[in-house]
């Protein structure tokens, strides 16, 4: 017998969501299996020396590593909600209390089709290749993603630190 949800596990609306773009998530885990690929090959076969062979079978393991961390990064969805950004999964990115600003302009330090945070407060490094990554004070949004469904959840973030009044000036 199931017992009636309560009103306190009501899941929270969700104000905007930004997902990988299938293309530009194929090329980019393609692009980063082939280049590891290659380094195996140059590896195992064209080495000037045993100190390069072990190099390049090192540097084509941790490409190959790396191109299987972006293809599970993509799978996820970002979600913005009134409490803030967090992963489908429920991992938390960043609070919406502890959002000082977005930045989207040309010359932000920002990823690809994306949009970055500064917070008021540090939180830990993270990286989830493609989808966002958090470094000290700052957290971006964006890489594999469109640039529409970021540029969305950028004004919608915007108008909801202007409600709240810790828009930066």
């Amino acid at each position: 017998m199931t017992q009636p949800a309560s009103p306190n596990d009501e899941t929270p609306e969700v104000l905007a969501s930004i997902s990988a773009s299938g293309p530009r998530r194929v090329f980019g885990i393609a692009t980063l299996a082939v280049l590891g690929g290659l380094l195996l090959y140059l590896g195992l076969s064209t080495s000037p020396s045993p100190l390069w062979q072990v190099f390049l079978l090192v540097l084509g393991v941790l490409v190959l590593l790396l191109a299987e961390k972006t293809r599970r990064a993509t799978e996820r969805v970002i979600q913005l909600t009134h409490a803030g950004l967090f992963t489908d999964q429920g991992e938390e990115i960043a609070k919406l209390d502890v959002i000082v600003g977005v930045k989207r302009g040309m010359f932000d330090l920002k990823p690809s089709n994306g949009f970055s945070l500064v917070l008021s407060t540090s939180r830990s490094r993270r990286w989830q290749p493609g989808m966002w990554w958090a470094w000290g004070r700052r957290v971006g949004v964006g890489g594999v993603t469109p640039g529409s469904q970021a540029k969305t959840m950028a004004q919608i973030l915007e108008a909801l630190l202007v409600e709240h009044g810790q828009a930066a000036q």
